[in-house]
Parts: C-alpha cells; sequence; structure tokens
C-alpha cells in the first residue's frame, strides 16, 4: 500500500493549518492547539521525573490516557474530515485496515511520527514501526512514546472497536522498542484489553 500512503503524504501536506486568534487550529470539526514539540517533551518529563518511584506507572498512564483521550476524539474528527475523505477514502478497498493506514499516512504528513503498520490482523492486534515521533528525542529514560501509544490506541479503537463514542478503552497499546533508548525504530503492539 505504497501508493496510497504516498498519495495520501502528499495530498495531506498540502493542507494549510492556521492558528487563529486563540492559536487554536479549527481543523477536521475539532480544535487542536499548535504547540511546540519541546513543549510537549519538557512537560512529560519534568512530570515523571518530580513523580516518586512508587508512582511512575500512574503518571505514565495518565500522559499515555491524555494522548489517547485527545486521540479518539480528535481521531474521530479527522478521519470524518472532508480533507480526509477527499485524500483517502477514494482509495479505500481494505474498509478499516485502509482507513488505519490513512491515518498513519496523516501522522507522517503532518509531522506528527513517521510510521507505518507493519502487522496487522483486523480487529486484534496491530504492529506500528516509527522513524520519528515526538518522543524519539526528549530527555527522560526509558521507553517514552506517551503520545504516540495513546494515538495508536485511538486510532484502533476508532477502526476496530464499538462506533464513537462508545468503543473507547477496547484496546491498549505498549512500546516495545523506542528511539529514545537507541533502537533503529520504535514499535507499538496494540491488542485488546
Amino acid at each position: 500500500m505504497t501508493v496510497m500512503r504516498d498519495t495520501v503524504v502528499k495530498s495531506l501536506a498540502k493542507v494549510t493549518v492556521q492558528g487563529d486568534e486563540n492559536g487554536l487550529i479549527p481543523e477536521y470539526e475539532v480544535l487542536v492547539n499548535l504547540l511546540p514539540v519541546a513543549l510537549l517533551n519538557s512537560f512529560a518529563e519534568r512530570i515523571m521525573a518530580a513523580a516518586p518511584p512508587e508512582r511512575k506507572a500512574e503518571v505514565e498512564a495518565g500522559l499515555v490516557r491524555a494522548a489517547y483521550e485527545c486521540g479518539y476524539h480528535t481521531g474521530c474528527g479527522i478521519i470524518t474530515s472532508e480533507s480526509f475523505n477527499e485524500a483517502v477514502m477514494p482509495m479505500v478497498t481494505e474498509g478499516a485496515k485502509d482507513i488505519l493506514r490513512g491515518a498513519y499516512a496523516a501522522f507522517t504528513a503532518w509531522g506528527w511520527a513517521k510510521a507505518g503498520i507493519v502487522q496487522l490482523k483486523e480487529g486484534e492486534r496491530m504492529v506500528i514501526r516509527a522513524f520519528d515521533y515526538y518522543e524519539a528525542d526528549s530527555g527522560g529514560e526509558g521507553l517514552r512514546a506517551y503520545m504516540f501509544r495513546g494515538l495508536s490506541q485511538a486510532f484502533f479503537d476508532l477502526a476496530y472497536a464499538d462506533p464513537y463514542p462508545d468503543g473507547m478503552d477496547t484496546y491498549v497499546c505498549q512500546q516495545t522498542k523506542g528511539l529514545e533508548v537507541g533502537d533503529p525504530y520504535g514499535e507499538f503492539i496494540v491488542t485488546k484489553k
């Protein structure tokens, strides 16, 4: 599906995203804030560093959850938007599989992550590899692609769980490799809870 991916990336990369007077982007029928990646990473690293050891797992889960909730609602706006409809839907021949492929092409087009699906068992499991993502250059310790994990879980929920908004929390995403720890790519596995 390289042709679909390349076509979607080229098409969506042309979309001009402008912030309004409040710095918000009223695109895809949702409001998205346009903030520097360094701010997200700095916040995540500071909050993780401040957490006592016995609470780090809870704080990490909270960071993933924040990204998940944003990704679930924003993702629904994206995959039902006119831009996505024009760029992706004409190439959809395999239903949810192609919509997910289009979503990861959108990640690339908008600079969120250079990522793609390497394995997919519909409704059960997905493996994603990312060669760049927001947290890849952050300064903390261990695997820490909180945003990418939350977004991947959200997109799989949107593709295979009950229709929006009833499909929340059907799947979970775990990170198994990471650029931030010296691996050649980030690897993320989404499975049913």
